[in-house]
């Protein structure tokens, strides 16, 4: 089995990857990868199941080198790192291509093998990021926002009488209290950014059918409400990794490199 980690800036996403599906899944704080205790529910949730090779993608430069070592020390495997440099699934066609977030890779990485191309992958996590494939199955670029947490949550820190809020749908366009005005504007105007990014992402590409899956925290809540989104794929980006992986393991395939250092040739 490959333990695939996806490390956010929140949360660290594993699973359990196997030749046809990720088969388990679990969510841990990134931030306890600090002081080791991200290792600790990690071993417990593998139970007896030892994995025979890790892949990860990270954007917390950080935890990485933590959980190469974490990975080397408890299990004496070195964990193939998605990059840029060492993409399989997809092409490229980018300004620069080391900038790319390896989640983004992940993600396009899937949705050109599930959806077909060209997709369009909405992904709300600590950021919504939207990531674009285009007909020739080239990863050309997306759009990245606040999350919606991240907005709630900058409103009530940087405002005197904005509280704290838990995002869920509200059926008004016009809030009746304040806890109701912020999710209105979490919410609502979230799902107005999405149809008109999806709009203008569909013109620039010249194509009147694309599919577009969501994935990450709030994908479920936001697909509700928006009928531009075709799937919701909650391990859309751990597949990725599965599929990256798999990519590198075909029998002309070199032994890749298990980490290239962000902006190597």
């Amino acid at each position: 089995m490959i333990l695939l980690l996806d490390i956010g800036n929140t949360h660290t996403h594993a699973g359990l990857g196997g030749p046809r599906r990720v088969a388990r899944q679990m969510n841990l704080p990134s931030a306890h990868w600090a002081d080791r205790r991200g290792s600790r529910p990690l071993e417990r949730w593998l139970g007896k199941n030892r994995p025979t090779a890790v892949a990860l993608c990270s954007v917390v430069p950080d935890v990485t080198p933590r959980v190469r070592e974490w990975a080397a020390r408890t299990w004496g495997l070195s964990p193939l790192e998605l990059s840029a440099q060492n993409v399989r699934g997809i092409g490229i066609d980018y300004p620069r291509p080391e900038t790319i977030g390896p989640d983004r890779l992940a993600n396009a990485i899937a949705a050109r093998a599930r959806y077909g191309a060209p997709a369009l992958i909405v992904d709300f996590g600590t950021a919504v990021t939207l990531d674009v494939v285009d007909s020739r199955g080239n990863y050309v670029g997306g759009v990245i926002a606040p999350g919606l947490a991240a907005m709630t949550e900058y409103l009530h820190e940087r405002t005197a009488l904005l509280p704290r809020i838990r995002i869920c749908d509200v059926r008004r366009a016009i809030g009746r209290s304040t806890e109701e005005a912020m999710r209105v504007g979490a919410v609502h105007g979230y799902r107005g950014l999405i149809r008109e990014l999806v709009r203008e992402v569909k013109a620039e590409l010249g194509v009147r059918r694309l599919p577009v899956v969501a994935t990450g925290g709030y994908a479920r809540l936001m697909a509700r409400g928006l009928a531009e989104i075709g799937a919701v794929d909650p391990n859309l980006t751990l597949d990725g990794l599965r599929r990256f992986w798999l990519g590198w393991q075909g029998p002309a395939s070199p032994q890749p490199p298990a980490h290239t250092p962000l902006g190597a040739a």
